[in-house]
């Protein structure tokens, strides 16, 4: 149990940021393993260059799959940010994103190997977009029935939070829904998902808010 302002608050967040940075560090490390250096004999290397374009699906898998891990792992961060305490709910909701995101080293293979199947294409969209359900879930759990976040979060931002959070995932269902007309189309939808959170939005204004608050001592 912690204590905040002299009451037994809850289950502390120590072990769960924990857990939840390995898990990240690990899946984002395997994403690269799918790069393999193509195997030249003598007399070969004349074929490096197309042998490394035949690379390229892999490399965009590469890519888009580790930015798109930043940008859940930052979503997290932040939201165990404006986490005071934990419980047993929010502790195994917070195991299934976890579970959702070390899959996605595999997906990235698939989609990687077979870029242009609509199936591979789904699969790879449909894990994506279940992180981000699963961490808004988590978040709605903990602003709702778990009573978990900071009591002085405005509802403006909560409602913000909710938009953003859900951006993603709706990105992702029409990445996959594309699949069956362009593949094309599904993997730039899906490029395009981690750009849209890396630029600033309407909710940096009450992080940086936030951030003067706290240094200001109020």
């Amino acid at each position: 149990m912690i204590e905040k302002t002299g009451v037994l608050e809850g289950i502390g967040k120590g072990r769960i940021e924990t857990l939840s940075d390995g898990i990240f560090a690990i899946a984002m490390t395997l994403l690269v393993l799918q790069l393999q250096v193509p195997d030249l004999r003598e007399g070969q290397l004349d074929q490096l260059g197309p042998r490394l374009v035949d690379l390229a699906p892999k490399f965009s898998a590469y890519v888009i799959s580790f930015m798109s891990c930043g940008v859940y792992w930052v979503a997290h961060h932040l939201q165990l940010n404006y986490v005071y305490r934990s419980d047993r709910i929010f502790m195994w909701t917070n195991i299934c994103f976890l579970m959702v995101i070390s899959a996605i080293p595999f997906s990235a293979a698939l989609i990687g190997e077979y870029h242009e199947e609509s199936l591979a294409i789904r699969f790879y969209c449909g894990n994506l977009m279940l992180a981000g359900l699963v961490l808004f879930g988590q978040m709605r759990y903990a602003a709702g029935p778990g009573r978990l976040i900071d009591r002085e979060i405005s509802s403006q931002f909560l409602r913000l939070a909710n938009r953003r959070a859900l951006l993603g995932p709706l990105i992702y269902a029409c990445a996959a829904i594309s699949a069956g007309h362009s593949h094309l189309l599904s993997h730039a939808l899906c490029a395009l998902a981690p750009i849209l959170y890396i630029l600033p939005g309407r909710i940096d204004y009450y992080w940086k808010e936030d951030a003067k608050r706290t240094y200001s001592g109020n």
